[in-house]
């Protein structure tokens, strides 16, 4: 039974996440957007040396967009707002005119979209202005005695249609963790695309960051804005 909610919960997921993608696609002029800004970036990537990408400030500390338990720079252009957990359930609960089983659905959309195994969702770094279709996503849990692989290998645990998973330890400065590489097939999209995360363990608890994207084409595209997040990444 528990496995058979988890297998809703993921379908929910795919469908909430699946309407979002189309509604961000829409519109021709957004394509002429995306196609600019893409060749602008990819100027920058070719003149900036290791990073890749242009650093467009640094978030996670008090007064930043998104107070986390880690610091690090986002690529420039892309823009972070902090995700309120209790505020989206909130907002998913306001029945409104819906009935008990509407409201039961969003309720478990909700629950879908802000939760992966032991962390929850925290801050979300839209990558669309600076032309790309995708999120640098950072999810906070509480502490506890897991190791940063532990963590990371819960959160996939979580996804759907996980592949060819391939963990790795990473360091920056005095920060270690453990990162992942794997594929993700959507049983709705019916294609397979390349996805990447990284974990850190603080006192105030495990940290994920991860990297989607609408396909393989648009993950490889943002990739320098998750290795200049990596390379920059500090506890507190």
């Amino acid at each position: 039974m528990v496995v058979g909610a988890r297998q809703v919960r993921r379908r929910l997921a795919q469908v909430a996440l699946l309407a979002g993608v189309l509604t961000g696609c829409s519109g021709a002029a957004e394509d002429d957007t995306k196609t600019s800004a893409s060749a602008t970036a990819s100027a920058e990537a070719a003149s900036d040396g290791d990073t890749a990408v242009k650093s467009g400030g640094t978030i996670g500390a008090a007064g930043s967009a998104c107070e986390l338990p880690v610091t690090f720079d986002i690529a420039r252009y892309w823009e972070a707002e902090a995700v309120d957990a209790g505020t989206e359930k909130d907002k998913s609960a306001d029945s409104g005119d819906r009935s008990a089983e509407d409201d039961e659905l969003a309720q478990e959309i909700a629950d879908a979209l802000l939760h992966q195994g032991p962390v929850t969702a925290a801050c979300e770094v839209d990558a669309k202005p600076a032309g790309n279709i995708g999120f640098l996503r950072i999810w906070t849990g509480e502490p506890g005695a897991d190791d940063a692989r532990t963590v990371l290998e819960a959160f996939l645990a979580e996804e759907s249609g996980v592949s060819k998973a391939k963990y790795s330890a990473f360091k920056a400065g005095d920060v270690a963790g453990a990162e992942v590489r794997y594929l993700v097939t959507s049983e709705l999209l019916e294609e397979t695309k390349e996805e990447s995360a990284l974990a850190v363990t603080t006192e105030e608890g495990p940290v994920v960051i991860h990297l989607g994207g609408m396909d393989t084409d648009e993950h490889r595209a943002m990739l320098p804005a998750y290795e200049l997040a990596r390379k920059t990444l500090r506890v507190g």
